[in-house]
């Protein structure tokens, strides 16, 4: 695969963990890891690297038998993990149940905090606001942001309401304004025609552990950019819900051998609680 589907060492990794090791209270064997990630065509060089960096941001933590090092989770790998479960299996992409409920958040900073500004808005991006106008943000549904505004340090200059449109109010346009749902779009359109044809074809049993982390690492990338606007308001045949029937239907599809591969591959030991 080629192209989009180039995924990030990390990204990749995070799936693998939340897919064989959250809610089962074990470690897997670094050499496992490296396994696996060659057939996803990662070096080995790589794969270390990453397991290094993530033990460094204390997403994961490290557990020697005997000659071998393990590697588990951490509070904070569990808490992204369990986020990414909730986005992929109870959010969902499509938002067909929402109650006409917006946040709306203010920020005024001063001139020279680019920095702050450049971090702000990204972290507001990647929580499903866009910009209504320069210092006023909008996302669908209720969004807590006070820890990530608390985060920031921002706390003293970001003001948050909830809000309901007027009825005289043209949504769709808004949203239309608002954010770019062309690219978004395009990023779904492109995942059906990437996998669908695994609707139908089934690949040999250990390239079908590699291929399932692929979808869901490009699945969750996609809906963690999808501020999940509701579906009465955006365009007409909207690619997200065929995007995710493919994606369910490749999942469950890939599931069985995956598990065999996974079994067959992967050395996991229990997690001994840390000192």
């Amino acid at each position: 695969m080629t192209g989009e589907e180039s995924l990030r060492p990390q990204s990749l990794m995070l799936t693998f963990l939340g897919d064989q090791v959250l809610g089962r209270d074990v470690c897997v064997y670094s050499g496992s890891v490296i396994d696996v990630f060659a057939r996803a065509g990662i070096g080995e060089q790589a794969t270390r690297s990453t397991l290094t960096r993530m033990v460094n941001r204390d997403l994961l933590r490290r557990q020697r038998e005997g000659r071998r090092m393990y590697f588990g989770l951490t509070e904070r790998s569990e808490a992204v993990l369990r986020d990414g479960e909730r986005r992929i299996w109870q959010t969902g992409a499509v938002n067909r149940h929402w109650d006409g409920t917006w946040t709306l958040l203010g920020f005024s900073l001063p001139e020279s905090w680019q920095r702050q500004r450049h971090d702000l808005r990204s972290q507001l991006t990647w929580s499903g606001f866009g910009p209504l106008f320069n210092g006023l943000w909008i996302a669908p549904g209720e969004v807590d942001v006070s820890a990530l505004v608390a985060e920031l340090g921002l706390s003293a200059h970001v003001k948050v309401f909830r809000a309901h449109a007027d009825a005289g109010m043209d949504i769709g346009q808004m949203i239309e304004e608002t954010w770019e749902l062309s690219d978004l779009a395009d990023r779904y359109e492109a995942f059906v025609r990437r996998w669908q044809p695994w609707e139908d074809e089934l690949p040999d049993a250990d390239d079908s552990l590699v291929l399932r982390l692929r979808l869901q690492t490009e699945w969750l990338r996609i809906v963690r950019r999808d501020p999940r606007l509701p579906v009465k308001h955006l365009p007409d045949h909207w690619p997200a819900e065929q995007a995710e029937k493919t994606f369910r239907a490749v999942h469950d599809r890939l599931s069985p051998l995956a598990r065999d591969a996974s079994e067959r591959l992967l050395d996991l030991v229990p997690a001994r609680p840390q000192a």
